[in-house]
């Protein structure tokens, strides 16, 4: 993409710069390696997909290919982070390879939006070993390298440590995850100070990647970014010298110093509101007013104290729904929904798993595959598609308890409700 006026980023600053970056097969670890790749950097692709994933696209040989293509050089290393011996023998090949490493980008990461007695320990595990302890160890065996470079940096895609409670209570164990990749930062920064460089980075926004959209579902992608912004601001950080070093940054702010102006064109719509991301605000409730300044419907009010206290609007929605659910739903899904509805509503269920479905008051007839809880007028607005499942979700409003893949099926059939 050719430089938009206000932009005075300078070009060729990482050529002949050897750049790791682990979890670079697709999203922005990938933009950053073509993003470096344009100034003729080597690019060393350490990640897990060497096979196609059915629902996230790309792997170190196509993500290998399109580095070349666009002007640098790469080699692509099966990795998976939490395997040291793994992560030793990509570093040796790139050692080997390219003379050395000058830059470690950890941008490899886990992430479940789960409460505490809704993670399960292999979840857990997967988090920590990924993103806190994969991030040290890749870290631990490249600094060697970068000791010996003359330009060496880590940044790792993690955000500042941010300690309100709010970013702890709807998913301590990704947020505790996350932090430690944060704190590698802040503890290696000063351990290498004079040395390395050593910084975070972290969206301003929500970043439309194949992992927000299995994460977030259909329709999430117009309220993200492309991944180009964080490649630009992971490119200037890079650029910067080693002294340069301990700080938690934010995209759009590192490419306001950049001289950057015009963000539209990291939209993917220019002009829909944008869906904030974690971390960053002192309490979700804080973005209630510039949400609705913009026009957006926020998920980050407090639970209306008026909320319907009669099953009337409830009453009304599950008409709806037993209008909708017929024989062909019922074998797609394959399911049962419990809701948990704030007020005099009570719990109301779904039952799509034989028949042509049955939808009611009390408890479902079966165990429920999903249990949902919520404000009883948000529900309402959800159905009539007024208010967005993902938004809901993932500011805490919406809980979910149970398998997120039937979930996000149910999703799917509140967008054809909205439509009738």
């Amino acid at each position: 993409k050719p430089p938009t006026s206000g932009r005075q980023i300078q070009y060729m600053k990482l050529a002949g710069c050897t750049l790791f970056i682990t979890g670079a097969s697709r999203g922005i670890g990938k933009a950053i390696a073509l993003k470096a790749a344009k100034d003729g950097a080597n690019i060393v692709i350490a990640a897990k997909t060497a096979q196609a994933h059915p629902k996230l696209p790309g792997t170190i040989y196509s993500a290998a290919e399109e580095v070349e293509a666009a002007g640098g050089k790469a080699l692509a290393c099966i990795v998976d982070i939490r395997d040291e011996q793994q992560v030793q023998d990509a570093v040796k090949k790139a050692v080997d390879k390219f003379g050395g490493i000058d830059i470690l980008v950890n941008n490899a990461s886990a992430i479940s939006l789960t409460g505490t007695l809704e993670t399960p320990l292999k979840k857990v595990d997967l988090m920590l070993g990924v993103n806190l302890r994969g991030t040290y160890l890749t870290s631990k065996l490249v600094i060697p390298h970068l000791l010996k470079s003359r330009s060496p940096h880590i940044l790792n895609l993690s955000p500042p440590l941010n300690l309100n409670p709010v970013w702890f209570k709807n998913h301590t164990a990704y947020t505790m995850a996350k932090y430690g990749m944060s704190m590698c930062v802040l503890g290696m920064a000063e351990e290498f100070r004079g040395q390395i460089a050593v910084n975070a980075l972290w969206p301003k926004t929500a970043i439309q990647t194949a992992a927000m959209d299995m994460l977030g579902g259909e329709g999430i992608g117009k309220q993200c970014r492309t991944s180009d912004i964080m490649a630009d601001a992971a490119y200037a950080v890079l650029s910067r010298p080693k002294d340069y070093t301990g700080h938690f940054l934010v995209d759009e702010d590192v490419l306001k110093e950049e001289g950057v102006k015009d963000f539209d064109q990291y939209a993917v719509q220019p002009g829909h509101p944008l869906l904030p991301d974690f971390f960053l605000d002192e309490a979700p409730e804080n973005l209630v007013e510039q949400m609705e300044q913009h026009g957006a419907t926020p998920a980050f009010k407090p639970p209306s104290s008026s909320s319907s206290s009669s099953g009337g609007p409830i009453e009304t929605t599950f008409n709806a729904i037993r209008g909708v659910i017929n024989e062909d739903i019922v074998k797609l899904t394959q399911a049962t929904y419990q809701f948990d509805l704030s007020g005099e509503s009570g719990v109301w269920f779904l039952d799509l798993k034989s028949g042509a479905g049955r939808a009611g008051q009390g408890q479902p007839p079966v165990k429920a595959d999903v249990v949902m809880t919520m404000d009883s007028g948000d529900f309402s607005k959800m159905f009539a598609g007024k208010l967005k499942p993902t938004m809901a979700f993932m500011s805490g409003k919406l809980r979910i308890k149970g398998d997120m893949t039937l979930a996000l099926k149910l999703e799917k059939l509140m967008g054809r409700m909205s439509k009738l």
